[in-house]
């Protein structure tokens, strides 16, 4: 990633983005002191040097039925660079976790989880996360309820 400075319509159009990721140049304008032409360039450039990489939809997994959201503490056997990297490409093809993280700490990596119920959490720890060649031990907590869950990055303000 290239250096790019920021200044504070750079934040404002991140925030706002971060708000409605749908606005349009337009709609930003309207809050922003910039024209949409400025707003949309901007934009390009935040998005070619990487600070903005995607647009995602958020969903509700309780209304699809993913209503168990678990986090898993995994220690492996062995922690080369060769046992790391097949660790993670393991967990990559893994549709379940969400989130996985190196640690440093009891675990090697933290997981996010989420699955339909319990049993279907039981087969996903006993029969992939366990069966994976590197795993020694795997340690999980299952979520009771959501209090907070956010993607908003906690930006500067500068005015």
């Amino acid at each position: 990633m290239r250096n790019i400075d920021f200044d504070r319509f750079d934040y404002q159009i991140l925030e706002a983005l971060q708000k409605d990721a749908r606005a349009t140049h337009q709609k930003l304008a309207q809050d922003i002191a910039l024209s949409p032409s400025q707003i949309g360039r901007r934009i390009q450039r935040l998005e070619e040097c990487g600070v903005i990489q995607g647009y995602h939809l958020a969903l509700r997994p309780d209304l699809l039925d993913l209503s168990v959201t678990a986090f898993a503490n995994v220690s492996l056997e062995r922690h080369g660079e060769a046992s790391i990297r097949e660790f993670a490409a393991a967990i990559t093809d893994l549709p379940e976790v969400l989130e996985c993280y190196a640690v440093a700490g009891e675990a090697d990596y933290w997981l996010r989880i989420v699955v339909p119920d319990l049993p279907s959490l039981s087969r996903f720890v006993m029969n992939k996360l366990m069966t994976l060649p590197l795993v020694r031990s795997v340690k999980s907590t299952v979520a009771l309820e959501p209090i907070k869950h956010t993607t908003r990055l906690p930006l500067p303000q500068r005015r």
